[in-house]
Formats: structure tokens, C-alpha cells, sequence
């Protein structure tokens, strides 16, 4: 059996891969677990080969970028950025992982307690494709500085940026198994879930993380979620105009609205509702459509034909209950999976785009009285990722972003992943954290260990 890549812009089949058995699955555990033990052993060394990860993924950035845009539809100059911020999320593990694993001491009866942090084993990474090398790498870099080993199962739709990920490690003289890539379709991934593995991480919609977490939680197996997001945009009546609809059409459209984090249900307060609307679908209209290989290219394909399909369909549903397209709402052409950068207005609870994920480059704007209605429609959502508040009253915005219903929050800026700052949400859009010392820890054993004098007799209850 075989999975076909196809570029979004063409329609045309780019490669034909073979999907690996459970027998060959099973092999790439078992070099996984052996190379395992001389990995997890020294920190410095593990350091020292992401630091020349990120130097070869600086050095092939241009090669990188390309594979990308050719098969999910990135255009280029976010594809390249992409890379870069990949070469950073290694660096800035390399340079800070030793710190976050040093051991921590606490006082206790024992005459030393010590709380270690240790690596779980072999790790499953079942990744999407909307961001090929950054959700892959995002988790990899502390994983592998931790000393876990990594076995990556990319999307059916970027299995090359998948293999190319692998390359680079081979490259710089990555032991072997350290890092694999598996190649297929969703049978691969519930062959490496059901084998040796440790723990599986998961990027990806609610309905498949559902059963990725029933699958791996029956086997008591770890595993972290990150699933989609509907994140709200709020614009009170005192924010900056300017900056808040420049931050709405980078905050929409960007990866052509197929970001789990990208800003999706727009809540303006109506003193202020027509000039930020105005604004928006100004600066909306400006965005090229074309070629994403082409440096002047803002907005690409979507990824296939379904995704295509899906965003046209919420569109119709919407204007069919009320909604009005202010810019956009069809698709363009008929090659390639172009859609126009779409704005609604009147949005109401009957219409899907009220409740679904919009994974295209359509904003829906609802206005709306108050900040306090603003949050009260943010909140009604399954999903609850991220979200962002536009605001110069600074008390305003600690006390709405407390009251936002999400993991993370911005204020007057998109809402952007960084190592720095831990990174997940809650709801249905999944458990568990990325990023930062928080993400680091979530694949480790975290041991206590303390040496006491003598033993203790006064104790009655475990």
C-alpha cells in the first residue's frame, strides 16, 4: 500500500510513499530503546548536537522552506520563517535544558531530600501538517535534551518535511535512532502507539486526539494534546485601532488561517465597531493570493480539497442564516486550493462558524455591547486554546484575560508560540503542555529520593 503527497497549488501528485508494516514499526522501537541507554547518559553531549541541529537547519532553510511550501501550500516567506524559529527553539533548549533538569533540594525530616528529573524512554510524536517542521521540533528539542528518544510520525499530507527532519540529524552525526521518521498513514500511527513506546504526544483535531488519548491512556501510556482552538479577538472601545486591525489580518490569516492559534471569533465593541471593520476589510482586501513560492505571495492554498470544501461550506451556512460577507466568501479559480481571505458579519449561535473550528482564512465578527458580553460569547466554546485582548487600559486587560476561559492570552499583540513561555490549552483543545520548562517536564520522571539517619516509627498512614 502506498500515500500520495499532492501539491495544494496544482493538484499535481508530488510522491508516492510506501507505508511502513508493523514489522518495520516494531524495528524502529527496538533501535530507539537500544541507542536509549547511551543517549540519556550525558546532557552536554546532547547539547552539543542540537546546537549543530540548529546550524543545519540555518544552513538548508532555503531547501526546508521549499519542501514545505510544496506540500502543504505555505507560502514561502512563512515557510522560511518557520525553519528559522526552529533553529531557535533547539538553541534555546541547548542552552537552557541543564539548568531546568538541575536537581532541586527540600527540607524534610530526611537529612538530604532531592527532587531528579529524569527522561521517560522512547517518545511517539504524531504530528499535523499545518506547520511540518515547527510542531515536530517544538516538541523535540526538550524532549532529546531531556534524553528521550523520539519517534516521529509526520501527516500523511508532509511526510518529506518529515523525512528531511530526519536527514538533517543524520547530517550532523546524530547516533542512529536518536530521531526516526516513520512513513504512512494512520495505521503507522496506531502501530507506534500500541508498541514499546513510553508516551505519545499529539498535535492535531479533537476527534483524532480522542482516540490517540484512548488508545494511549488504556495502555498507560502518557501522552500530551494539543487540539484545535476558536480563539477569540476582543477589541474594547479604547484600543488602537491602527494596531488592532493590523494585528486582526496577521492574527486570521496567516499559515492561510490554518493555525490552531489563529485569532477566529472577532468581538468588537460596537462604539467602536464600524471603524475597526472598516479597517479590517481595508487591509484585508490588500493581501496577494497567488503562487506560494512567490516572495510577494501572502495567502497560499489550503492544504487539500476537504479543507476547501469545509471553509466553503461554513461560508454558505453562514450567509444562509444571516451573515454578511463584507469581503471574500468564494473560492478562486479552479486549480488549486485557493480561497478568497473572507470576512462575516452577524454571526449568531445557529450558524456553524459559531461553534466549529474555521481552519481557513475566514473571520467571523460578531458585535457586541460590552467587554462583558465579549467574554461571556469567548467563553461559549468547546475549545480553549488561546486568545487575544485589544485594550490600553492595562487593569482592563489583567482582569479580562483572568476571566478568559483558555491556556494562554495575549494583550494588543497575536498570539504567538515561544519557547520561552509554556504553551496549551484547556477544554477540548487538549491537555498538557509545550514549551518552556513546564513542556520540558512533561515528559520526564520527576523523582524524589531522600536519605534519612534513621528510620522513622511514628508513622501510621502511607
Amino acid at each position: 500500500m502506498k500515500v500520495k503527497t499532492v501539491n495544494p497549488s496544482t493538484e499535481q501528485i508530488l510522491a508516492e510513499y510506501d507505508i511502513m508494516t508493523k514489522e518495520k514499526v516494531a524495528a524502529a522501537v527496538k533501535k530507539s530503546k537500544e541507542v536509549y541507554k547511551s543517549w540519556k547518559k550525558d546532557i552536554k553531549n546532547r547539547s552539543d548536537f542540537v546546537q549543530d541541529f540548529a546550524a543545519e537547519l540555518r544552513k538548508k532553510k532555503s531547501e526546508l522552506a521549499r519542501v514545505a511550501t510544496m506540500e502543504m501550500g505555505k507560502v514561502i516567506k512563512e515557510a522560511s520563517s518557520e525553519v528559522e524559529k526552529c533553529a531557535w527553539v533547539m538553541e534555546f533548549y541547548a542552552d537552557n535544558g541543564e539548568l531546568f533538569l538541575n536537581n532541586e533540594v527540600i527540607n524534610t525530616d530526611a537529612r538530604k531530600s532531592v527532587i531528579t528529573f529524569q527522561p521517560l524512554g522512547i517518545i511517539a510524536s504524531i504530528m499535523p501538517w499545518n506547520f511540518p517542521y515547527w510542531q515536530a521540533l517544538r516538541f523535540a528539542a526538550p524532549s532529546l535534551i531531556t534524553g528521550n528518544t523520539i519517534i516521529l510520525k509526520p501527516a500523511s499530507a508532509t511526510i518529506q518535511c518529515g523525512i528531511e527532519i530526519e536527514k538533517a540529524f543524520q547530517r550532523i552525526g546524530l547516533p542512529e535512532g536518536v530521531f526516526q521518521t516513520l512513513v504512512g498513514d494512520s495505521s503507522v500511527a496506531e502501530s507506534l502507539i500500541d508498541s514499546d513506546v513510553n508516551a505519545v504526544t499529539f498535535t492535531g483535531s479533537v476527534p483524532v486526539g480522542a482516540k490517540v488519548a484512548q488508545r494511549a491512556t488504556s495502555q498507560l501510556k502518557k501522552c500530551v494534546l494539543e487540539l484545535g482552538g476558536s480563539d477569540p479577538f476582543i477589541v474594547c472601545s479604547d484600543a488602537d485601532m491602527e494596531k488592532a486591525s493590523s494585528g486582526a489580518v496577521k492574527g486570521r490569516f496567516i499559515n492561510c488561517g490554518q493555525s490552531c492559534i489563529a485569532s477566529k471569533r472577532f468581538f468588537v465593541v460596537k462604539d467602536i465597531a464600524d471603524e475597526f471593520i472598516e479597517k479590517f476589510v481595508q487591509k484585508t482586501e490588500k493581501l496577494r493570493v497567488g503562487d506560494p513560492l512567490s516572495e510577494d505571495t501572502d495567502i497560499g492554498p489550503l492544504v487539500n480539497e476537504n479543507g476547501l470544501i469545509t471553509v466553503g461550506a461554513q461560508v454558505i451556512d453562514a450567509v444562509e442564516n444571516g451573515a454578511e460577507i463584507l469581503t471574500g466568501g468564494s473560492r478562486i479559480g479552479d486549480k488549486g486550493y485557493f480561497y478568497k481571505p473572507t470576512i462575516l458579519k452577524n454571526i449568531t449561535r445557529k450558524m456553524r462558524i459559531f461553534s466549529e473550528e474555521t481552519f481557513g482564512p475566514v473571520a467571523s465578527v460578531t458585535i457586541v455591547n460590552d467587554e462583558e458580553e465579549a467574554i461571556n460569547l469567548a467563553n461559549e466554546s468547546q475549545f480553549g486554546l488561546g486568545a487575544t485582548i485589544w485594550t490600553e487600559d492595562l487593569e482592563k486587560a489583567d482582569r479580562l484575560s483572568q476571566a478568559i476561559e483558555s491556556g494562554m492570552v495575549s494583550v494588543n499583540n497575536v498570539l504567538i508560540s515561544d519557547p520561552r513561555v509554556p504553551f496549551g490549552g484547556i477544554k477540548k483543545s487538549g491537555f498538557g503542555r509545550e514549551l518552556s520548562k513546564y513542556g520540558m517536564l512533561e515528559f520526564v520522571n520527576i523523582k524524589s529520593i531522600r536519605f534519612y539517619d534513621q528510620l522513622v516509627h511514628h508513622h501510621h498512614v502511607e
